[in-house]
C-alpha cells in the first residue's frame, strides 16, 4: 500500500522598507502565508528583517541568513558556484567533515522545510545566492501567485493566460542557470542549451499568443451578444467573499472555498428570482497586492467583464483591518485597463463577523456603501432591490409593433424589455414595454427590418 507524500514545508521571509509600517508588514506576511497554504504546503517558521530597501545580493543581512539557515539546514554563506580546486589534504578533511555532518544528520529526525518563500519579487541571482545559503528551494512572491494561477485555471482561455504569464516569469531567470552554458550537437550544433531554452519559450509564446486571441475572439462575441442587457460585475480583492455573493444572488452552484484565487475564470449568471428585463451577475478573478503585470495583462479578457458591465459591486471583507488598502489595490488594477469610469457601489461583505462599534464605524467612513452578508437572505434579498432600483432608474416605457410576420422576436422582446400591456390591431401586436434605451433601440431596429 502506497503511502501520502508529506506534505511540503516552507519558512516565510519578509524584509520591511521604511515606508511599510508594522500592521501592512504582518499582513503581508499572514496573506503570503495563505497563498502557501492554497499551494498545499505547511509553513512552519518566518524570519523577518527592517533592511532600508531589498536589493541586497542575499537579501537578508547576514545573521539573518544564518537565521534562516539555521531553519532549513543550510550552511548560512553563498558558496561560489565555480568550485576551487582542493589539495590531496584538503580533500580528506572535507571528506572526514563530510561523514560527521552525515552521522549527525542521521540522528537528527527533524523535517527541515523544503521551501523558503520570500514576500517580494526577486532577481534571478538573488534566488540563487538564497538557494545556495539555505539549500532550500526559493520562491518568490510572484512565483507563488503564477503557480497558484497554473493550478486552479479550468477553460481553455483561462490555461492558456496562465501558460503565457508562466514563461514571461520564467523566460528571465534561465539567464542564471548554472547548467544552461551546454552546446547542442546535430542540428543547430554550437547553439547553447540556454539559447535554445530562450527560442523555444518565444516560439511557445507565438503560439499560445495566436490560440488565445482565436478563444478571445468567441468571448468578445458572446460579450457583443450581451451589450444591451443589464450586467453587474463583482470585483474586488481575493477571498473577499464574491463567490458566496456570486451563489447567493444566483442560485448557480459556483466553487466556493475560503483560499485565495479559488475563483479564476468567468461566471456569468441570472440574478434570481428573475426580472425582466434580466440582469446579469458576474464574478471576475480576485486581486492582490503585487499582482503580476504579465497575469494582468494575460486576464485582459476576464477584465473586461468589469469594463463592460453597467455597474461594478466593489466586495471587500469588511471584518479584514487592512480593507481599504485592499480596496485600494482593487481600484488601482481597475484603473489600469480604464474601467475605474463605470458606475460603482462599495459592498461591505463578512458583516456577520463584525461588532456593533466596529459595524457603526465602517457606515459613518462609507455611508454609501451596501453592508451585508453573503450568507444572511434578507441581506441578498435587498441588494437585489438596490440592482432593480439602479436599473429601473435608466428605464424608459415605449411602444413597439410587432408584425404578425414576425411573431419570432416575441421571445427576444421579453427577453430584452418588460411588457406592461398587449394588444392586437391589424398590424400585428401593440407592446407598451420598459427598458434600456439602447436595448429598445435595438428592438426598433429589428423590427424596421
Amino acid at each position: 500500500m502506497e503511502t501520502a507524500s508529506p506534505t511540503p514545508l516552507a519558512v516565510l521571509v519578509g524584509i520591511q522598507t521604511p515606508d511599510v509600517d508594522d500592521i501592512a508588514h504582518e499582513a503581508s506576511l499572514e496573506e503570503l502565508g495563505r497563498l502557501v497554504k492554497t499551494l498545499g504546503y505547511e509553513v512552519v517558521g518566518s524570519v523577518s528583517q527592517k533592511r532600508e530597501g531589498t536589493g541586497a545580493a542575499s537579501l537578508l543581512g547576514a545573521g539573518k541568513l544564518e537565521e534562516l539557515a539555521d531553519i532549513t539546514g543550510g550552511r548560512g554563506i553563498i558558496t561560489p558556484i565555480v568550485k576551487t580546486p582542493m589539495t590531496k589534504a584538503r580533500k580528506r578533511f572535507e571528506g572526514a567533515a563530510s561523514s560527521h555532518e552525515d552521522a549527525e544528520e542521521e540522528t537528527d529526525d527533524l523535517r527541515r522545510p523544503e521551501f523558503v518563500i520570500v514576500d517580494h519579487e526577486l532577481t534571478p541571482s538573488q534566488i540563487r545566492n538564497l538557494e545556495r545559503a539555505t539549500g532550500a528551494q526559493v520562491l518568490d512572491r510572484t512565483g507563488v501567485i503564477v503557480e497558484i494561477f497554473h493550478r486552479h485555471a479550468n477553460t481553455r482561455e483561462a490555461k492558456l493566460q496562465v501558460e503565457m504569464a508562466r514563461l514571461r516569469y520564467v523566460a528571465p531567470r534561465l539567464r542564471e542557470s548554472s547548467n544552461g552554458g551546454g552546446r547542442q550537437q546535430g542540428p543547430g550544433a554550437g547553439e547553447s542549451n540556454l539559447s535554445l531554452d530562450r527560442r523555444k519559450i518565444r516560439d511557445r509564446l507565438a503560439e499560445l499568443k495566436t490560440q488565445l486571441e482565436a478563444v478571445q475572439r468567441d468571448s468578445d462575441h458572446r460579450r457583443s451578444a450581451r451589450k444591451d442587457q443589464l450586467r453587474v460585475a463583482l470585483v474586488g480583492y481575493t477571498n473577499a467573499g464574491k463567490s458566496s455573493l456570486m451563489r447567493a444572488l444566483t442560485g448557480s452552484q459556483v466553487l466556493v472555498q475560503d483560499k485565495l484565487f479559488a475563483t479564476l475564470d468567468t461566471t456569468v449568471r441570472t440574478l434570481q428570482p428573475e426580472t425582466r428585463p434580466r440582469i446579469l451577475v458576474s464574478d471576475t478573478v480576485g486581486f492582490i497586492k503585487q499582482l503580476p503585470h504579465d497575469l494582468v495583462a494575460s486576464f485582459r479578457s476576464t477584465l473586461s467583464e468589469a469594463l463592460e458591465a453597467s455597474l461594478l459591486l466593489f466586495v471587500v471583507d469588511a471584518s479584514d483591518p487592512t480593507y481599504e488598502a485592499q480596496l485600494e489595490v482593487s481600484r488601482s488594477v481597475l484603473h489600469e485597463i480604464g474601467a475605474d469610469v463605470v458606475p460603482s457601489r462599495l459592498v461591505l461583505n463578512k458583516m456577520d463577523r463584525v461588532d456593533d462599534a466596529r459595524r457603526a464605524e465602517l457606515l459613518e467612513k462609507h455611508p454609501d456603501a451596501i453592508p451585508l452578508s453573503a450568507h444572511r437572505p434578507e441581506d441578498v434579498s435587498a441588494l437585489r432591490e438596490t440592482l432593480i432600483a439602479f436599473f429601473e432608474a435608466d428605464m424608459v416605457e415605449d411602444v413597439l409593433v410587432l408584425p404578425y410576420a414576425k411573431q419570432g422576436m416575441i421571445g427576444e422582446i421579453y427577453e430584452s424589455a418588460r411588457v406592461l400591456s398587449e394588444d392586437h390591431d391589424e398590424t400585428g401586436r401593440v407592446l407598451t414595454v420598459r427598458g434600456l434605451p439602447g436595448a429598445i433601440a435595438r428592438l426598433k431596429r429589428s423590427l424596421a427590418g
